[in-house]
């Protein structure tokens, strides 16, 4: 067991280190005039790109994910899908028109989105008490993450390299072409997601399940809904995932302009989320066993709340600062909170719901929601964002956008603590989840 979570540790690390690469800085190098390296995109433009790239991603995730519920090992299916969008991300490198990125990003995400779910799959179909097991092996991707923030800008976009006692440690002079060079985010993305593929011939063979089954599995994990739990989490799902859609839109812009700092640095700024999040997943496990799932939920909501309204009120400050530009970048400690005590633990659940023979597409499916119907809102609601606070074209007053976030956060988790009841134990895999947990307890 100890070697397979190694394999599982290893898949969750390269899984989101392909994605950690290039996400934190997009929005910089998307948005930047032309003649600073930039592609000069503008907000609505970037929030429809990825809203809409997100979207149909996801939607389109639980009927690829079905395959490999039906007629493909996951491990494999998972290993064609990185491998070809390892190149389609390589190649969007050395586009520059609008058109091309968009239709781009539609095809990357339709081959990647599906990956997120299969590599939960995998890690679910091995791990003996996966409410226990999987926040360490899932706590990797997190790792990798971090790994892939803090390398880039150390090897791709600085030069004379210093230690300082402040992550990421090694930090030096932005290069002159630093805006342009972004760009190799995505070559670098795609390399690694090639070599990964590699890797998924070393991972634990998760062979279809034919027998006994419906035919249609995603049309059984969308059944899912009949349970008052899994509608209102899909429901309150909406909501946060627009709001986390646009701080990973906004964040790069808002750190760079209204925080000061500088291109480089905002990948690896990004990243004490990350470690917040190694910290919290670590604890998951004890927060589910010990408060169960709606508190719990409740305190991923909340992170959202107090994480938007920290950086509101740091951006209507004039001259934030040494101490605000602390401030700003120790409060991402919060987005360990909004992903583990949210959306890991939402995953946890849906899998704890789900008969084994829909896993896949029930995870897929849950991922339309925070991953695809939410993003392609977002689309619109940045257009919506840049001309309350903005010219029409980009934000400008950060403090009123992030204050507005704050509020829908806020709403959000009210609603699900009214309304969200735990029904785990009231399903025909109570028994078995049971059974399970008596055994490793046991054990």
């Amino acid at each position: 067991m100890g070697f397979l979570k190694t394999r599982l540790g290893v898949m969750m690390f390269l899984q989101y280190a392909i994605w950690g690469v290039w996400l934190p800085v997009l929005s910089i190098y998307l948005m930047a005039p032309v003649d600073e390296g930039g592609l000069e995109f503008t907000g609505a433009q970037l929030g429809v790109l990825m809203g809409l790239a997100a979207s149909l991603g996801a939607v389109t995730a639980p009927f690829i994910c079905s395959l490999a519920d039906r007629h493909f090992s996951a491990e494999r299916f998972l290993a064609f899908l990185l491998f070809t969008g390892g190149i389609v991300k390589f190649t969007t490198a050395f586009q520059e028109s609008y058109t091309a990125w968009l239709f781009l990003s539609i095809a990357y995400s339709i081959l990647f989105m599906p990956t997120l779910s299969l590599s939960n799959s995998i890690a679910f179909a091995h791990l003996k008490d996966s409410e226990k097991e999987f926040p360490y092996v899932r706590v990797w991707g997190t790792v990798g993450w971090i790994a892939a923030s803090w390398l880039f800008p150390m090897i791709y976009l600085q030069s004379d390299l210093k230690f300082t006692i402040m992550p990421p440690f090694l930090v030096g002079t932005d290069l002159p072409d630093v805006t342009a060079r972004l760009a190799g985010a995505l070559k670098i993305s795609g390399i690694v997601a090639v070599l990964y593929a590699l890797f998924c011939f070393r991972l634990p063979h998760t062979p279809p399940k034919k027998e006994g089954v419906e035919s249609i599995a995603v049309a059984k994990a969308f059944g899912l809904l009949k349970y008052r739990s899994i509608l209102f989490v899909v429901i309150a799902s909406l909501p946060i995932s627009i709001i986390h859609q646009i701080y990973f839109i906004e964040a790069g812009p808002y750190l760079t302009e209204s925080v000061g700092l500088a291109t480089s640095s905002v990948g690896p700024a990004m990243t004490v989320g990350q470690f917040a999040e190694v910290g919290v997943l670590a604890l998951l496990g004890f927060f589910l066993k010990n408060f169960g799932f709606r508190a719990t939920l409740m305190m991923g909501g909340m992170g959202y709340v107090l994480r938007y309204g920290i950086w509101g009120i740091i951006a209507m400050s004039d001259n934030v600062g040494t101490l605000g530009t602390t401030i700003a970048i120790i409060s991402q400690g919060l987005h360990g909170f909004c992903y583990a005590c949210f959306f890991a633990a939402a995953y946890i659940y849906v899998d704890r719901i789900a008969a084994d023979d829909i896993r896949h597409s029930a995870q897929a499916v849950f991922g339309i929601i925070i991953l695809g119907i939410g993003p392609i809102f977002s689309g619109a609601a940045m257009s919506q964002l840049t001309k309350m606070f903005g010219d029409g074209s980009i934000i400008t007053n950060f403090s009123g956008m992030w204050f507005a976030l704050s509020a829908v956060a806020l709403v959000t988790t009210i609603l699900l603590w009214i309304a969200f009841r735990d029904e785990g134990q009231d399903t025909p895999e109570a028994d078995t989840f049971a059974e399970a947990e008596a055994t490793a307890d046991m054990a």
